[in-house]
Parts: structure tokens; sequence; C-alpha cells
């Protein structure tokens, strides 16, 4: 909704800003109706302007104007790792914020974020770029936009990124902001590799990076929860950011940040909508082998569907190159309406047991790093999880159980590891986010998983 602000004096800001004496012509009264209605986030007393001398046609022209391709939502290069970036309008400055996922394994608590860059037009008649990189503040930064869906940052002063104490001192300084603990809290020998190994591989950017637009996942009032971002445990790599989104019969969790096995950009799980799996009884359940047979039997059951629609579709095209279109085209009709009669009604049934919460425990010899996990759930369906060797070496798709415990969270059981991940919805409302149309959205979808492919 719209708002009008009062300014000292009674006036309102477009009264303050189109009369006589204003610093704008006629042309500029559109700004005034951007700046009312807060479209850039300026919800700050213009009067302010007068202190330092800057022209409301400047703040629009020279930051607001100058830099709206940059606000919204971003996923840094930066080899697996990548991230998410959120650039907003804050006051009279537009800051880049990195949102970091919580400390490992407590998947439920809020995001952290720390400033990357900030750009404002407060003293000087251009736009001012510093980048907030390191522990001794904003010194001399550099924006280019490459095109609309792409823009770098660049630091002029990384000696401000450098501490008094080498490497050592800032490596330690990373460890207890990136992971809350310090190494020698760390006791596992391969998690120790891992860590040092990120924090040698992203300091080397000195916040020199490239950004890449993401948009938030479309919604349908049909889906089986609200799509977005959820935090997400990987074991020795801890948490990480994962986006759900929903594709027909499909779900997609894609990485927003990743590792040296899936790198940010994958698809990390799949979920088969049309394939929901009956969990057995909370004695059985207990039961890894239990559990692992049921998942298997209905991999070799979507095995088997697969298998008969890539015949059916060849007998088809046979039949189209001799001229039969016209005999078969009456069993196809009826073929789909039959399958969307079996599909309306498992949907039906979906949706029924959904309302039926059911116990929930983790077979004993699953691993799990968060043990708060839901112990009741709503529906569970059969999916695939993606694993690789390091490097992203021989990735393959391998079966495993999606588990839905509310709106908010979900688990996935992964089968050949015998682990665990637990998902938790990030709830942060990011503007400037949403995608133009479903086709844009796949697209970067598709583009992202390129990058690291």
């Amino acid at each position: 909704m719209s708002k009008v602000f009062v300014l000292p004096g009674g006036k309102t800001r477009d009264q303050q800003c189109s009369g006589p004496n204003s610093l704008l012509s006629k042309q500029q009264t559109g700004l005034q109706r951007l700046l009312q209605k807060a479209e850039y986030g300026v919800c700050e007393n213009l009067r302010k302007l007068e202190i330092t001398g800057v022209s409301c046609r400047d703040v629009y022209a020279k930051l607001l104007h100058r830099y709206r391709h940059i606000l919204g939502l971003w996923q840094p290069d930066i080899g697996p790792y990548g991230g998410l970036l959120n650039v907003v309008v804050d006051g009279f400055f537009i800051i880049g914020w990195m949102y970091l996922p919580p400390h490992d394994p407590h998947v439920d608590d809020p995001m952290r974020f720390k400033p990357l860059f900030r750009i404002h037009l407060m003293e000087r008649k251009s736009a001012t770029v510093e980048c907030m990189y390191g522990h001794k503040g904003p010194h001399n930064g550099h924006i280019q936009i490459v095109k609309k869906d792409e823009f770098s940052t660049k630091c002029n002063q990384t000696d401000h990124h450098r501490m008094s104490g080498g490497r050592q001192e800032e490596f330690r300084t990373w460890l207890r902001e990136e992971w809350g603990r310090t190494l020698e809290d760390i006791f596992h020998e391969h998690m120790q590799e891992l860590i040092l190994m990120k924090f040698i591989y992203t300091s080397q950017y000195d916040n020199c990076l490239t950004y890449r637009r993401i948009y938030l996942p479309p919604s349908n009032a049909d889906d089986l929860l609200k799509p977005g971002l959820f935090k997400g445990t990987y074991g020795s790599h801890g948490l990480e950011i994962v986006m759900l989104s929903f594709h027909g019969k499909k779900a997609k969790g894609t990485k927003i940040t990743g590792d040296p096995n899936i790198p940010a950009g994958q698809q990390t799980v799949e979920i088969d909508l049309a394939h929901p799996i009956q969990l057995p009884d909370i004695e059985n359940l207990c039961n890894f082998n239990e559990l692992s047979r049921i998942v298997l039997e209905v991999q070799e059951q979507v095995r088997r569907e697969q298998q008969e629609e890539e015949e059916g579709q060849d007998k088809e095209e046979g039949r189209s190159r001799q001229g039969d279109s016209q005999q078969v085209e009456q069993p196809v009709q009826r073929d789909d309406a039959e399958a969307e009669g079996t599909e309306a009604a498992g949907v039906a049934a979906t949706q029924e047991s959904a309302l039926t919460l059911q116990p929930f425990v983790l077979p004993v010899g699953v691993i799990s790093r968060n043990k708060d996990y839901p112990r009741t759930c709503r529906m569970c369906f059969y999916g695939t999880g993606l694993i690789a060797g390091h490097g992203f070496t021989s990735p393959e798709r391998t079966p495993g159980i999606f588990i839905l415990f509310d709106d908010d969270r979900f688990g996935f059981i992964w089968l050949e590891l015998k682990s665990f991940s637990l998902y938790s919805r990030i709830k942060v409302s990011f503007q400037n986010a949403e995608a133009p149309s479903r086709e844009a959205f796949d697209e970067m979808l598709k583009n992202i998983q390129l990058m690291t492919t």
C-alpha cells in the first residue's frame, strides 16, 4: 500500500519537492511519486538531503536509477561454494548483504548476514562505492554492471582485508564467524581439511567477485508446500542453502551454496510427487533394511514405468511413420483419460493423507547431524539424491525418501550414504526477487547448473 510521508511543517513529500523553489524540474515529478510509494525502499526524511547539499534528483539519477539493475538476489561465482547476496536500498544507501546459514547443525536458527559493499550519495555529486569486506571499516571499491543480470565487484584497497596477526589470525577469525568455533573444537580430521580448503579457496577472491541474478521460484495453489529457500544439513560440509521449486509431478532442490562434492547450482534432490511412500509402523521404521526394501521397490516400479513409456513412444513413432496415426488416435485418448483419472485419485489420496500426522523416527544406523528433528510427518515420497566424489567426479543419482514434516521443514534420507538431511525454511522477505515468467525461472536454473557442470 502506498504511503505519504509527512515532512516538518505539515507538507507532504510531493509539496516539499515540487514547490516554486524545488530543485527538480517539472519533468522530474515522476520521481516524487516513486519516492512517495517507496519503490526503492527510501523511507527516511528527505530533509536530510538539505544538510549534505544533495538533491532529490541526484539521489534518483545517480544512485537509485543508475544502480537499479543490481537490486535483488544474486549468486557469486566462488567455484563450488556459491553464495546468496541480497542487494537492497537502505535509506540513502544501496547495500549488498551476504546471507550465511546459521552455525552447524542449528538448522532452525535464523540466517546470519554481513555487508560486502555499499553505494551512497551523501557528500559528493557522484555515487561512492565502498568495499565492506574485512574488519577495518569501509574502503574504496568499484562496481561494474556487465549486463542486466550480471555485475562484478572489485576492492581497490585489499590491504584493508589483512590482519596484524597474518593468515593465522585471519583464519581463526573466519572460523569463528563461519562455524562459530575454533579448530581445536573440531575433532573430525576430514572436516578440518574441508574447512581449511574452503578458507584458502574463498579468501583468495578478496571480495573481487562476479554475481549472476537468481529468482525465487514461482508458486501455485496446488504445490505440496510453498516453494522457496531452505537451510539444509550436509554432513561434514555443514549447512547449505537450497532452493525448492515445483515442476509438474516433480519437485527439485537446487543448491545455492555448495561444496567440493556437489557444487552450487547442482540439483541436490529430486522428489517424485507421483510416487508417495507409506511408512511402516514405528517399530519397523527403526529397521533400516525394511525402509530400504520399501524404497527400492518403488524405485523398481519407477524404472518399469519409464521403460514402458519409452517403449510406447517408440511404437507411436513407428506407427506415425507408417501413416497409421488415425488408427491409434482413439486408444491414445482412452489411455490419457485413464491416466488423468489415476492421477486425480492419487492427488486426492495424497491430500487426504496430508491431514493425518504419522509418527516418524530415523532408522537405526542412519546418521543425522541434527538430533532434534521432528517426530511426526505429514507424508513421504520417493526421490533421488545427487552424490559425487571430490571435485564433482562420478556424479550419480541414488534413491532416497523425501519426508514432509510441516509447512517449513522437510527431510531427505540418503539410502546409499545412510545419512539424513534436515531442511528448514529461510524466513526472510526478499524484495525484487520474483521471476518475470516461469520460462525465465527455468532458464535461470539451467544457467546456474551449467556454471558448475
